[in-house]
């Protein structure tokens, strides 16, 4: 028997109870503490929105109070634009990006549509390439302005085109540039760069070369003083050119009384003579009205 007085002694048992074990192996479980740490708080955020959005007095008032902070943020000095600077360009061309552009100044840089106005620009045939961009209160417009290099008398009027056959803008007179080199014809516009390479190639008769003519919107006429034309072949023109330019230079061909050198046959190539030039031959040869009008080399050489 326990003695009197004595307390009796209990002991604890360390293992968990059955509920706190289950528990506890339920939050080990990575899909409950995952919607512990996050699904919940984003629940309870959903519930808050869902409950804000349902008056719409406070919906309003949120968007009026949120424009107001925009406003006041796009609208501080330091993000306004007060100008438009333009920088090595014709006065032409700065006065039309104005005009296209029409920014009322001061404008908030927020509502500068850089992108669009860029492509606007870009679309002027004098500008190549375009950039802007905002500091200190300046848009800058930073232009790559094409460069007229040939003029062309097409159907209806003349046109200034860059050395790639871009139109450049519109000419009232050919005197407009009188140094650059003319050509004409149709679709002459897309055989500038062949154009251009043999005005380059003929350089030792410059003072001669009138332009360039596109015939059949496939080959050039090389035109000339004194009404004489070299007739280009389709394939292979600057070679061509270049061997009437060498004979020239040998025994001055084209100081003679041609009316057109032909090269548009490479295997025969024909020189056609003047008429006053035929009656002369005839005279000096003796052969009457049976002298060909025109004449030509067997083996295929001027």
């Amino acid at each position: 028997m326990q003695p009197i007085g004595t307390a009796e002694k209990r002991y604890h048992d360390p293992a968990p109870s059955r509920a706190s074990y289950r528990i506890q192996r339920l939050w080990l479980t990575p899909f409950i503490r995952a919607f512990t740490y996050f699904g919940l708080p984003l629940l309870a955020v959903a519930a808050a929105i869902l409950w804000y959005g349902s008056d719409d007095a406070r919906v309003d008032n949120l968007r009026t109070n949120i424009t107001e902070l925009r406003a006041s943020i796009e609208n501080r000095p330091e993000f306004m634009v007060n100008l438009m600077r333009i920088e090595d360009v014709s006065a032409e061309v700065a006065e039309d990006i104005r005009e296209i552009t029409a920014i009322d100044y001061p404008i908030s840089s927020f509502e500068l549509d850089l992108t669009e106005m860029r492509a606007r620009i870009e679309e002027l045939d004098a500008v190549a390439e375009a950039g802007l961009v905002v500091r200190a209160g300046v848009l800058d417009v930073v232009v790559l302005e094409r460069v007229g290099k040939v003029v062309w008398r097409g159907r209806e009027a003349l046109e200034l085109l860059d050395d790639g056959g871009h139109r450049v803008s519109a000419m009232s007179a050919r005197q407009e540039y009188p140094d650059l080199p003319l050509i004409a014809g149709d679709a002459a516009d897309l055989a500038v760069p062949e154009a251009m390479e043999l005005f380059r190639i003929s350089a030792p008769i410059a003072d001669r070369v009138r332009g360039l003519l596109r015939v059949g919107e496939r080959r050039w006429d090389l035109i000339l003083d004194r009404n004489q034309r070299i007739m280009l072949p389709e394939i292979g023109a600057v070679a061509a050119l270049e061997r009437v330019l060498a004979m020239n230079e040998m025994n001055g061909l084209l100081a003679l009384d041609l009316v057109a050198v032909d090269l548009r046959d490479g295997r025969r190539p024909t020189l056609r003579l003047s008429g006053d030039a035929m009656r002369n031959l005839r005279l000096e040869n003796g052969q009457g009205a049976e002298f060909k009008e025109q004449t030509t080399t067997g083996d295929g050489s001027l």
